[in-house]
């Protein structure tokens, strides 16, 4: 099995998720045997790019001829099975879609953002969620508030090119839903169910997981729509002390924020920015990890990291977040409803959780305001126990690498067969 991994790489000086997954995923494959013909190209390559190559980089989301070169030069030499595209912007384009087919190469594209209407990829615009673009032939809203890298001509050709490569999109052959949430989305953008595989990213196994900690762990980027101010409005709802601790790492523009209420309260304290044995560390310290997105958030890796720990998640009912933790088809205790939750509370051994909020698998997810998180903060806490070794086993099965890189696999070998004429 040979297939070719296509992927724009993020600035590096722009941490990116996407990828720390993309080499993940390539190093899996590898593992399991198949052979892997990566075609990739950095966005950190366009300030030493030649003038000549520079003049063309505002077409190049549209068509990129040096890649569709580069693109059938590498199927011609290496006669590959599938074609497996991520990031396509902007040197790479998403052409190769039609580059590939044009060489009988059949295309599984991972969606990891909202790219196919959203010309930020996001749905989120000044500090709320954002979807004007949705189902427009063009997506003015865009333009009209500078939604890519703040400029009206830039967002004005991203528009174009979603536009100009809707059929591309839709004639992708698998697409790679990284949560329920995703597959919802592409539906509305008219996939049919057919071409729609659900398959998470998967993380490496860490081992077993320590005991718990104590408190909590806000682990992530600290820029609006991660949720931040969120949460710590919710926390000062408490005493300090009230709840253990909170540790926040990572590092953005609302480190001032985090700096200050670590300043403020002596309950919270901001680690920056961490190495993965800090991650590590951190994680082992605490009892629940924090995802409190006010965007649809597609995959947060920390919560994936978290499961693997055995430790439970809190987050807000958005994107993939109620996926990752199992609260997408709720547990409902013998006797209650969605809305309680059996757990290690002192007094009556049960409590309410708020309105809108559900107990999943392996956590809770609530609605993104601060009163429903303020309230569900102190029952995830004494709950944590009750659910850590369902957080590790969810892990197991939906999240580790042996498993989804075999789902990825059977994705790859199902187009295979599907290309491969029948015997007489």
């Amino acid at each position: 099995m040979r297939i070719v991994v296509a992927h724009n790489r993020y600035r590096e000086a722009q941490p990116s998720g996407e990828n720390t997954i993309v080499d993940a995923e390539i190093a899996q494959l590898t593992a399991a045997g198949v052979e892997v013909l990566p075609f990739l190209r950095s966005s950190d390559e366009i300030p030493t790019m030649p003038r000549t190559a520079k003049a063309l980089l505002p077409v190049s989301p549209i068509y990129a001829p040096r890649a569709q070169q580069q693109l059938s030069r590498l199927i011609e030499e290496h006669r590959p099975d599938v074609l497996h595209l991520h990031n396509p912007y902007p040197l790479l384009s998403p052409w190769v879609v039609r580059t590939a087919h044009r060489h009988g190469v059949p295309v599984v594209q991972t969606v990891h953002n909202y790219r196919q209407v959203c010309s930020s990829g996001l749905y989120f615009r000044d500090g709320v969620i954002c979807q004007d673009c949705r189902g427009r032939a063009l997506g003015v809203p865009a333009i009209v508030h500078r939604c890519y890298r703040g400029s009206r001509a830039q967002s004005a050709l991203m528009a174009t090119t979603l536009a100009v490569h809707r059929p591309t999109w839709r004639s992708v052959d698998r697409f790679v839903a990284l949560t329920s949430a995703v597959a919802d989305h592409l539906r509305d953008y008219g996939i049919p169910d057919e071409r729609i595989v659900v398959k998470p990213n998967g993380i490496p196994d860490p081992g077993r997981p320590a005991p718990l900690g104590d408190g909590f762990l806000f682990l992530g980027r600290l820029s609006p729509e991660k949720g931040l101010d969120l949460l710590l409005d919710a926390w000062r709802r408490h005493p300090d002390g009230a709840l253990g601790p909170l540790r926040i790492a990572g590092d953005g523009e609302l480190r001032p924020l985090a700096e200050a209420a670590a300043e403020e309260r002596g309950d919270v304290t901001f680690l920056g920015p961490l190495d993965r044995a800090g991650v590590r560390a951190a994680l082992e310290a605490s009892a629940v990890v924090l995802a409190t997105s006010t965007w649809h958030d597609v995959l947060p890796t920390v919560i994936i990291e978290a499961l693997a720990s055995g430790r439970p998640v809190l987050g807000t009912a958005l994107g993939g977040i109620p996926y990752l933790v199992g609260a997408d088809t709720p547990r409902e205790p013998a006797g209650t409803g969605p809305a309680r939750v059996a757990s290690a509370v002192p007094g009556d051994g049960r409590a309410t959780l708020p309105t809108g909020a559900v107990t999943g698998e392996a956590g809770w997810v609530v609605p993104p305001e601060p009163a429903a998180l303020a309230a569900a903060l102190p029952l995830a806490r004494a709950g944590a126990a009750t659910l850590s070794a369902a957080a590790r086993a969810r892990y197991e099965r939906t999240f580790h690498p042996d498993v989804v890189t075999g789902q990825l696999v059977d994705v790859y070998a199902g187009l295979m067969r599907a290309r491969t004429p029948a015997t007489p």
